[in-house]
């Protein structure tokens, strides 16, 4: 099985070679991870195809984080023919239907919880909240972050959802998280994202609940903000984009403000990390023939339901 790419051997392009088209540039990062900038929008897309499960690998978490490293590397400005273009809003989404991500790497964790491998389950970790948190804070570039939910969002893709700074979701998308059916809890920013959201006694009623909600649910709750008819996602983000150019500057202002006052620091998510890496280590043989189970379904993408 591949492990994670350290980030320091990361082949890091300087200028990543892209294809431009009638409306923008496509950047074909690798067969898990592809972007797109669509210049009218000002907003560059990055669509996942995990592979063989619908879920964090690896291999992605590195793709994800080569991507990140060129979002840095563009300092917020994308060449489109002989003009430049702003970086204004960046959009986390995925390329396979009915799935947004179906979170951690399930198959990846027996087996390390299997050795008591606690050096491989916390590089993991890690690697996930670098990404997440490099999302959170909006990759250090004057844009506004959305998620775009088509899907199952469950679990560690939850997390990446609630990282960004706005949530659209198509009707049928369901939110959850299946750890606690397996006698763990969601550590990769779950519950810091979920208290700053909707506070302490919410946030612990939905990691434990081991139930799925609905978009309109996450609505109601103001987790999502907004709801779009489904099929109409890519709709219901250029609507978004264009209700808000000319006040993009100010939403990003607000959003900035929002993590200076209600802010999440890196050193907070890996110290839980630390934690989910500890309970991991202590869970027995049955928890770990129920996170098999939940691996079978992912092998199905999420065409049955992971929480009952």
């Amino acid at each position: 099985m591949n492990m994670i790419v350290p980030h320091e051997l990361l082949e890091i392009p300087e200028q990543v070679a892209g294809r431009e088209t009638e409306d923008g540039v496509e950047f074909p990062f690798s067969p898990q991870l592809r972007a797109y900038f669509q210049k009218d929008q000002g907003a560059i897309w990055s669509r996942w195809n995990p592979a063989p499960r619908p879920c964090f690998n690896p291999r992605l978490l590195g793709d994800i984080r080569m991507y990140q490293e060129f979002l840095a590397a563009t300092k917020g400005q994308i060449e489109v023919g002989a003009e430049t273009h702003a970086i204004n809003y960046v959009v986390l989404a995925s390329s396979i239907p009915g799935v947004f991500n179906l979170g951690g790497d399930l198959d990846l964790f027996k087996m390390l919880i299997g050795k008591q491998d606690r050096a491989g389950l916390l590089y993991y970790g890690r690697a996930c909240i670098d990404v997440l948190y490099r999302n959170y804070i909006s990759h250090e570039l004057p844009a506004t972050t959305i998620s775009l939910v088509q899907g199952d969002c469950l679990g560690g893709g939850f997390e990446a959802a609630l990282s960004s700074d706005v949530i659209i979701a198509e009707r049928s998308s369901r939110f959850g998280f299946p750890e606690i059916l397996f006698n763990l809890f969601p550590g990769m920013g779950a519950y810091s994202f979920l208290d700053r959201k909707v506070g302490q006694k919410l946030a612990e009623q939905l990691i434990t609940s081991g139930r799925l909600y609905s978009a309109e649910e996450m609505r109601a709750l103001g987790i999502v903000d907004l709801v779009v008819e489904d099929g109409q996602g890519e709709a219901g983000v250029s609507s978004f984009i264009a209700s808000g150019q000319r006040t993009q500057v100010a939403h990003f202002g607000l959003a900035a403000t929002r993590r200076r006052v209600h802010g999440i620091d890196f050193a907070e998510l890996m110290d839980v990390v630390e934690i989910w890496v500890d309970c991991a280590l202590r869970l027995n043989p049955r928890d770990l023939k129920l996170m098999h189970r939940l691996v079978s379904r992912q092998n199905g993408l999420g065409e049955s339901h992971l929480i009952h």
